[in-house]
C-alpha cells in the first residue's frame, strides 16, 4: 500500500526536478484528501529528467523492475523498493507550447498532453503538482471502468460537479 507520507517522501526526494502526479493519487491531490487505498504511486516527468529522478529515487530504496511490466519503455516504467512499494513513472516530452508528448512506442506512437494538463492539488494540506481535472476524465474513457474508476470519478463530480460517462 502507497500512504500519504510515500507520496510526500517521494516528492521531497525529487525536489528540483519537474514532476507530476496522476492516476489514483491524482485524483485525491485534485479532491485535496485521500479517499480510497492506493497500491502505487503514478509520477509524470521530464524525460530529460530521468537520469537525476530515477538517482533520487535509489535514494529511498527503490530500482527498476522490468518483469511484467506491460507495456514498458519507452511509454512507462516501474521502480520497487523493498517493502512493496511501486512508482509507475511516464516519461513526457516537452514542446515550446507547454504541451507533452508520451511515447508509446518505438515507431512513433504517442499520446499528447495538452499544456492545460497540468496542474496543482493537495496531498495532507500540502501543495502537490498533478494533473488536471479534464485530464483525468480524459484519462477515465474509453475502456471498461474498474471498480476503483468508478469511485473515482465519484469523488470528480462530487468535488467538481462535472459529469463523467460513467
Amino acid at each position: 500500500m502507497f500512504e500519504a507520507a510515500a507520496v510526500l517522501e517521494t516528492l521531497a526526494a525529487l525536489r528540483g526536478r519537474e514532476v507530476w502526479i496522476a492516476g489514483g493519487w491524482g485524483i485525491d491531490a485534485l479532491v485535496g484528501r485521500v479517499t480510497r487505498t492506493h497500491n502505487d504511486l503514478d509520477l509524470l516527468h521530464r524525460a530529460e529528467e530521468e537520469p537525476a529522478v530515477i538517482a533520487a529515487l535509489e535514494t529511498l530504496g527503490y530500482t527498476e523492475r522490468t518483469e511484467g511490466v506491460v507495456p514498458g519503455r519507452p511509454a512507462r516504467f516501474v521502480m520497487a523498493e523493498p517493502g512493496g512499494r511501486e512508482l509507475d513513472l511516464h516519461p513526457l516530452h516537452f514542446r515550446p507550447d507547454g504541451s507533452a508528448l508520451q511515447r508509446l512506442d518505438d515507431h512513433g506512437g504517442a499520446f499528447t498532453y495538452p499544456a492545460a494538463a497540468f496542474a496543482a492539488g493537495v496531498i495532507e494540506g500540502v501543495p502537490v503538482p498533478c494533473l488536471s481535472v479534464a485530464q483525468q476524465v480524459t484519462f477515465h474513457q474509453g475502456y471498461q471502468p474498474r471498480e476503483r474508476d468508478l469511485h473515482d470519478m465519484a469523488r470528480l463530480r462530487e468535488a467538481f460537479g462535472i459529469a463523467t460517462h460513467f
